[in-house]
């Protein structure tokens, strides 16, 4: 019999795979009115999201993830869409967490490199490719040491985070912020303070994820509910305080997007005279990032091997090597990401760079959840005698109310990307529409070459 995951691991292990810290200050940007969109995030995409993948995994529990779910409501085709844009999405994700681990490292030789468009793509890219070498010798992080960095680079850093945010505000040291009613609610006619949501949306993807984990539990009626709400709770909760924490602290126009996190630790350990443990600090947060990055870079790959063994690529792509790694998929995304990087090229600062990246990334990865709320509601109906493993409350009603909260907060979302930040130096919004908008068009439109690759292979 195999042996079930205790819900505190269950807690600990979704938890680790969404909580990150590097998030932090692209939500800090917004200062008070982030509260406000937290909410909304929570209600529209982090709790629909959540148990309608428990519901598919449950009802898919020996072979799941997206494709299967997409596939089994809607065919081959679609399933394609959602495993590529799952895959892509990942690509133009990739340069944003490198560049965050980038700016944390500058802060062990000189801090002003942040800045430094050079000193940046240099960094992401020997980071990048050094991390594709190690997976192309098939050496894989233990889910033990990858859990060891998630710790060491993500929540020990957040939680010393917001105690000194909250010993901060209590020693009475001067706030960049304040959380008066007017400021916490936004005015909602103004496109503008929608945006922060892009930010926020981006800090609670893959939250879909946990649902793989529905059929390893004692009781996953009763238990997994509420293993995915005290895990969206501390989630919630953390991002939200660590943001405010840095939007407390950094005046608005101050905060880097790539640097914000060591910024206001710096401010910290100033005022506090513990100036000796920002190298510490440096260390365990990049080292943490990239540890845990080790794992997350076959993931992607592995969607993208499936897509060749269904047929919409060229063999080539299913090749393997001694290790047993596809290693033309590896060197592939390698070489896409590196070509996303020179965008840093064209783009006014580096902030602008990291946001535009941000707020393509998860536009792409929204269009991948419609699919997948659509797919729930076709497959409750196509599939009435499935297992009782784990079912959303409320019958035919409950699936509707939470696929349709779901499609609301991922159309929101996509329109919001649209949009550039005030508090950000992007060109110009009809630079940024334009660049939004290429952007999308190049990185979906690989799928109908796809499409006409197989149905030339299948009448060859």
């Amino acid at each position: 019999m195999t042996k079930k995951v205790s819900f505190f691991s269950l807690v600990v292990l979704i938890i680790a795979s969404i909580d990150n810290i590097r998030n932090l200050p692209a939500a800090a940007l917004f200062g008070s009115t982030m509260i406000f969109f937290f909410v909304f995030s929570a209600i529209v995409f982090l709790i629909p999201t959540s148990l309608i993948a428990a519901e598919l995994s449950a009802m898919f529990p020996e072979k799941g993830g997206v494709y299967q779910w997409v596939n089994a409501a809607f065919g081959k085709k679609w399933a394609m869409a959602a495993i590529w844009l799952q895959w892509i999405n990942t690509m133009v994700w990739y340069p944003t967490m490198l560049s965050f681990v980038a700016g944390t490292l500058a802060y062990l030789i000189n801090p002003e490199l942040v800045q430094n468009k050079t000193y940046l793509i240099c960094c992401i890219l020997i980071v990048f490719w050094g991390l594709t070498l190690v997976n192309l010798k098939g050496l894989h992080v233990s889910a033990l040491i990858n859990n060891t960095f998630a710790i060491i680079g993500t929540i020990l850093p957040m939680v010393l985070l917001i105690i000194l945010g909250v010993i901060w505000v209590f020693t009475g040291q001067p706030r960049q912020i304040v959380l008066t009613s007017s400021d916490v609610i936004p005015s909602l006619a103004h496109s503008t303070n929608w945006i922060s949501l892009i930010a926020i949306m981006a800090s609670f993807l893959g939250m879909e994820l946990s649902g793989v984990h529905v059929n390893d539990i004692r009781e996953p009626q009763k238990n997994f509910p509420k293993a995915v709400l005290l895990a969206a709770s501390f989630i919630f909760l953390s991002m939200l305080i660590g943001s405010l924490a840095i939007a407390f602290v950094l005046p608005q126009k101050d905060i880097n997007l790539v640097s914000g996190v060591m910024q206001v630790f710096s401010s910290f350990f100033h005022v506090f005279g513990l100036g000796a443990l920002i190298p510490f600090l440096t260390l365990c947060i990049a080292i943490g990032s990239i540890g845990t990055m080790v794992n997350w870079l076959i993931s992607p790959a592995k969607g993208l091997f499936h897509a060749a063994e269904f047929g919409f690529l060229p063999l080539f792509f299913t090749r393997k090597n001694r290790a047993g790694v596809a290693y033309n998929i590896l060197l592939a995304q390698a070489t896409v990401v590196s070509l996303i990087c020179l965008l840093f090229l064209l783009e006014p600062s580096v902030n602008s760079f990291y946001w535009f990246l941000t707020a393509l990334s998860t536009e792409l990865y929204m269009i991948m959840y419609i699919l997948m709320f659509c797919a729930a509601l076709r497959l409750h109906y196509k599939y009435t005698n499935r297992p009782a493993i784990f079912k959303i409350p409320g019958k035919g009603l409950g699936i509707w109310i939470t696929s349709l909260l779901g499609v609301f907060g991922c159309l929101t979302t996509i329109i919001v990307s649209f949009f550039p930040p005030d508090n950000i130096d992007t060109g110009g919004p009809i630079r940024y529409l334009s660049m939004i908008f290429i952007g999308t068009l190049l990185t979906i439109s690989p799928l109908f070459l796809f499409y006409l690759y197989k149905k030339r292979m299948q009448t060859s």
